[in-house]
């Protein structure tokens, strides 16, 4: 049984990292999107060591600073709205025995967040809906359609990613820190 104080230590650790991650948002330009998804893979490992209702913990204070401290809202919309705590549910949602319901399970989901996280930075950042039009392209549908398909190639990396974790890592980190 774990301590409650290594508990802690461990969902701080992760919460720092991730926050380190989203304040990187704002330095390097890619970051908008690929730092909020590997702030989000980080909770596999409170999921792993922890449990659901940890990991839901750490993501709940990783958000809220991240909504105050990180200058790119975008990426902090997109890390609370979906990216963090998607890796968590992630491991919900795979319970289901059939993959073609997982699979419309996350497709839903991610659809419905992305709309939500679009139409709320448009209300939060006051930008007119008619600036997303370029020769007559509605570019959020572009952006959701292509979003989609990135979405399915993260959930196939990060299923590889938790598969290494567990067969490789998990058992060695285990036993060398005493979890």
């Amino acid at each position: 049984m774990m301590k409650t104080s290594v508990k802690v230590s461990l969902g701080g650790v992760v919460a720092a990292l991730g926050l380190v991650l989203m304040l990187l948002t704002s330095v390097i330009p890619f970051g908008t999107y690929a730092f909020p998804a590997f702030a989000g893979i980080l909770l596999v490992l409170i999921v792993f060591n922890l449990g659901y209702g940890w990991a839901f913990a750490v993501y709940a204070v990783t958000a809220a600073l991240s909504m105050l401290l990180v200058t790119d809202k975008e990426a902090a919309l997109y890390y609370t709205l979906f990216l963090g705590f998607y890796p968590i549910l992630k491991g919900l949602i795979e319970r289901l025995r059939r993959k073609p319901l997982q699979y419309v399970i996350k497709l839903a989901l991610f659809n419905i967040c992305m709309i939500g996280a679009f139409f709320l930075g448009v209300a939060v950042f006051s930008i007119p809906k008619e600036s997303f039009n370029l020769f007559g392209v509605y570019l959020p549908w572009v952006f959701l359609i292509i979003g989609n398909v990135v979405f399915v190639i993260y959930d196939l990396c990060v299923t590889r990613l938790v598969t290494i974790y567990r067969l490789k890592w998990h058992d060695r980190l285990n036993k060398n820190t005493k979890l």
